[in-house]
């Protein structure tokens, strides 16, 4: 085993102390000298058209400074992968929610009384609410300037469809549905926007500052030199803050005021106008020989995107592949559609579209070993994904310990002895597997990697900046033990810096489970490049060789004189010897051997991959319908795990927001309106809801990661819902396909089962 002295350990995260005492700065906390508050004016119809808008009485309202609107802000199209939104609404508004106006004003109160003085003439026009509906050729059209309502369309082929469902014994076909799901975290979407001149600057709690320069220089026409980014705080994000429109729209704002405006979104409107999950209809049709092996897969996906692409088209794109390299197939087809409707638009959610294919996929298992009359975690060790394997899709899986995970869940949780028998009091165990990308270079086509700034300073102390951002989830927690175990530097002498776009270099940010493997690797490469420039220094200023110079514990070493010296007084030697320049070190990380897949979705995505089997234990009560999570038992291959603790607690989160999303969670609409927009209606777990959580790690270091790590983030919660249904299915005998599972689908599924005699209990 190595010998570390930080990677491995269990470090307090380095923003603990702030957090726990109150100074960390939240973007609702952050202020400058002048700042106006603002408020946005939201369509109140799910289609319309703008007959005219009126701001007059508004604008005399006392304390309103300005009022933004299509008519006085850029009208540019942009948006994250496809060109459909604009700032402002101008002839025509497309779901509930939709940006009207917005209102700067001396504080919050003002900016929403003036809201109501804002006259808007709206035509209502025909709307579409469903993806299937969206899809005939009679619907309404959602965006007047585009022809159909598909915005999305992939078709795929790999192997012989029809070769491998003619060698199948067992076939089944099934149609899942998965729902709406709101991120839930505790800090809404907000941010502050300034001007000087041209150059934009803004705070906010974003996950991928990429993305956000992206879309914002091009929806003001700025160059990239004009914009500036300051991560806040990140009160938990899950995908849901790695693109926000109300950055644009509070940049809009402060433009047309010629003053700094914060818009911090409250909870109605944050639930009714960000980006919820992906809904999809996926059609699964899968078939395995006599003996367990999976011959084929063919699956047909309807997702409904709501009214704006934002992230949707590349959720698609991975509900509809990554599952494929769970198991080894040779034989698959895919069709997939995202289609507009006049909804919410969706975007990005912890799995990224991965937690649907791996429902849909994970029950198939279930109900094919059943068909087969074999255990249902031998299926999935027959056709676990290896080390080694150059998947269906052209990913190559250079560590793998699926499984390991697989026997390491099923022992701790006793399933041999649990599966099938309990259901005289109504308990059932049930399994899902599940994998996730380390880095996704999908996102980031233009170039995936990452890039670091090592300093040290006269006293010894480090600085490490990055582009890729802590988003609460430890990442510069990571950063700062890789830096210290290369520098061999106490842990507490590090520190990571704040993100801005104005100190780091590139970096694409926290998306796609990349940020410890690609920002790792990258604060890796720069904590080497300043140990040489240490080793430099001793060397210039002791006059020897560089080979003969050690560092231990901070203290650089002559292994020749034994003389020593501390790194606070390399570096300060280092800037008298260089004529004044910091000891700096730089690293860069490239992904070698990931590219862009091409037209057919073939190519190895992602430096490295993750996997896991999560078992979940339940007793449902046959008089209520509800459902009692007893234990959920995870076991994760995430490569070494650099800090233990911070990797349980991703874990366990994953958990609990997997299983709510499997028996709770559900964003309800009625004509494109959200009916359940605040916590009161909208049901999200606390303390008293989450089960045991065991959580073991497997599998062994990746050679491609920093110091061996995999990511886990994501894949925290991609295996969680379908185990859960899966041991609903053996404890009662009702296989559930629609999530959530909740009391009244398990009685009216009973009910029915009874009338025809098919549910004795």
């Amino acid at each position: 085993m190595d010998d570390f002295s930080i990677i491995g350990k269990n470090v307090p995260y380095t923003d603990a102390k702030e957090k726990i005492t109150g100074k960390a700065i939240y973007a609702a906390d952050f202020r400058l000298p002048t700042m106006l508050h603002g408020k946005i004016l939201r369509s109140p119809y799910p289609s319309a058209k703008i007959v005219h808008i009126d701001t007059t009485k508004a604008e005399r309202l006392p304390g309103v400074h300005s009022i933004a609107t299509a008519f006085n802000t850029p009208g540019t199209k942009f948006g994250p992968t496809k060109s459909d939104e604009r700032l402002f609404a101008k002839e025509r508004v497309h779901y509930i929610g939709d940006d009207v106006a917005a209102v700067a004003a001396i504080d919050v109160d003002t900016a929403k009384e003036a809201l109501g003085l804002i006259e808007v003439e709206y035509e209502i026009l025909p709307a579409v609410f469903d993806p299937f509906e969206a899809m005939q050729p009679n619907a309404p059209i959602v965006h007047e300037d585009m022809e159909t309502n598909v915005c999305h369309h992939i078709e795929l082929h790999r192997g012989d469809i029809q070769r491998g469902f003619d060698e199948a014994f067992v076939i089944h076909e099934e149609r899942y549905y998965l729902q709406h799901q709101y991120q839930a975290y505790i800090e809404t979407n907000g941010a502050t926007a300034a001007w000087q001149g041209d150059r934009l600057t803004v705070w906010a709690p974003i996950q991928t500052a990429r993305i956000l320069a992206t879309v914002i220089c091009d929806a003001f026409g700025i160059p990239r030199g004009s914009f500036r980014f300051l991560q806040t705080y990140i009160g938990g994000g899950f995908g849901g803050k790695a693109y926000q429109r109300v950055c644009l729209i509070t940049a809009a704002l402060a433009r047309v005021a010629g003053a700094p405006v914060q818009i911090i979104l409250d909870r109605e409107e944050d639930m009714e106008s960000t980006l919820p999950r992906v809904p999809m209809f996926i059609d699964l049709k899968m078939g395995v020989t006599k003996e367990g092996y999976i011959t084929a897969k063919d699956a047909k996906i309807v997702a409904d995107n709501g009214a704006y692409t934002a992230m949707g088209v590349v959720v698609v794109d991975t509900a509809s592949t990554r599952v494929d390299s769970l198991y080894r197939l040779s034989n698959v087809h895919v069709i997939a559609d995202l289609v507009y409707t006049n909804k919410v638009p969706t975007g990005m959610f912890r799995g990224f579209g991965n937690p649907q294919a791996h429902f849909a996929v994970e029950s198939m298992m279930d109900t094919l070993a059943e068909k087969l009359g074999i255990d249902s975690a031998e299926i999935r060790l027959k056709n676990a994904t290896r080390t080694g394997d150059v998947t269906v899709h052209g990913w190559k899986i250079d560590s793998c310990g699926l499984s390991d995970s697989i026997r390491v869940a099923a022992k701790a949780s006793g399933w041999v002895e649990k599966r099938g028998k309990q259901k005289e009091k109504a308990r059932g165990i049930g399994m899902a597997c599940g994998l996730h990308v380390s880095g996704n270079r999908a996102i980031a086509p233009a170039g995936d990697g990452a890039s670091s700034q090592v300093r040290i300073h006269e006293d010894g102390s480090v600085h490490v900046a990055t582009s890729e951002g802590d988003i609460g989830q430890g990442a510069n927690t990571i950063f700062a033990q890789i830096a210290a175990e290369v520098l061999s530097v106490p842990y507490d002498t590090v520190y990571v810096d704040p993100l801005d776009t104005d100190v780091t270099y590139f970096g694409v940010g926290a998306g796609a489970s990349r940020v410890t493997m690609m920002g790792g690797n990258a604060v890796k490469a720069g904590a080497l490049a300043a140990r040489e420039r240490l080793i430099d220094a001793a060397a210039d200023r002791w006059e020897c060789k560089r080979s003969d110079i050690v560092l231990v514990k901070g203290i650089l070493v002559n292994q020749i004189t034994e003389a020593e010296m501390t790194i606070g007084e390399a570096a300060t030697h280092y800037i008298g010897m260089t004529g004044g320049s910091r000891l700096m070190g730089e690293g860069f990380f490239r992904a070698e051997g990931v590219v862009v897949p091409d037209k057919t979705k073939y190519g190895n995505i992602s430096l490295a991959y993750s996997f896991a089997t999560h078992v979940a234990e339940v007793e449902v009560d046959l008089e209520t319908g509800q459902v009692e999570i007893l234990k959920m038992t995870a076991a994760h291959d995430s490569g070494r795990v650099i800090n233990p603790r911070a990797f349980e607690g991703q874990v366990e989160g994953g958990l609990a927001m997997g299983i709510w999303y499997g028996v709770g969670e559900q964003l309800v609409f009625d004509k494109g309106r959200v009916l359940n927009p605040t916590f009161t209606d909208y049901k999200v777990p606390t303390i008293r809801d989450i089960p045991k959580l065991e959580v073991h790690i497997v599998g062994k270091e990746d050679p491609n990661g920093p110091f061996g790590a995999k990511s886990v983030g994501e894949m925290a919660m991609v295996p969680t819902a379908p185990a859960i249904a899966n041991a609903i299915y053996d404890a009662i005998g009702i296989r559930f396909t629609e999530l959530p599972i909740t009391p009244e689908k398990i009685l009216k599924a009973i009910e029915e089962r009874r009338k025809n005699g098919s549910f004795q209990r």
